[in-house]
């Protein structure tokens, strides 16, 4: 399943967030897979795709990212299948 994850840095400042990735890595835990992402201009808050078949793997992700930012997960399916699931009713 894929997941849309919207981070919000700490003071709007992602110095710390890339500190940890170029020292530690993503640290996902097997079985969360980062699919790509995306920073606003005014480093504010970062979008991310991954993807999980149990969600309790994002719980224990954010433990260990929590002090760096804020984080919420949305379930989201690609526009091409949510096409054909509405195909038949237009």
């Amino acid at each position: 399943m894929l997941f849309m994850v919207i981070e919000t840095f700490k003071d709007s400042d992602p110095r710390p967030i890339y500190r940890r990735l170029r020292d530690e890595g993503r640290t996902l835990p097997d079985g969360l897979t980062y699919v790509g992402s995306w920073i606003e201009a005014s480093f504010r808050r970062c979008y991310q795709l991954m993807e999980c078949d149990d969600p309790r793997l994002f719980q224990q992700w954010v433990l260990e990212w929590r002090e760096l930012g804020d984080f919420e997960f949305i379930p989201v399916v690609p526009s091409k299948e949510t096409q054909a699931v509405v195909a038949p009713y237009l």
